[in-house]
């Protein structure tokens, strides 16, 4: 079967960025509020882990240009089906 470029539009796929993680008890997490600061464990020059389908694809960095923010994609991560590391 030949997939046409106009089949591959319709496919939905969920993009994910992580910036960073976080552990906290549940009753911290229930007491959180809109603009509550959550601490993460990483810096503001890591790179951030790109996911699609809850799958790791890249690594990217964070860019803000013209008031907008976006990734841009710096190195493309070894596909394992249902892995779900970060190396």
């Amino acid at each position: 079967m030949i997939l046409q470029n106009s089949d591959l539009k319709q496919v939905d796929v969920n993009i994910t960025v992580v910036l960073g993680t976080a552990m906290m008890q549940v009753h911290q997490l229930l007491r959180i509020s809109r603009g509550a600061v959550i601490g993460l464990d990483a810096h503001e020059n890591d790179d951030v882990i790109i996911m699609v389908n809850n799958q790791p694809i890249a690594k990217g960095t964070v860019m803000v240009e013209a008031g907008k923010i976006g990734v841009a994609v710096t190195k493309m991560l070894k596909y394992v089906p249902g892995a779900r590391h970060l190396d």
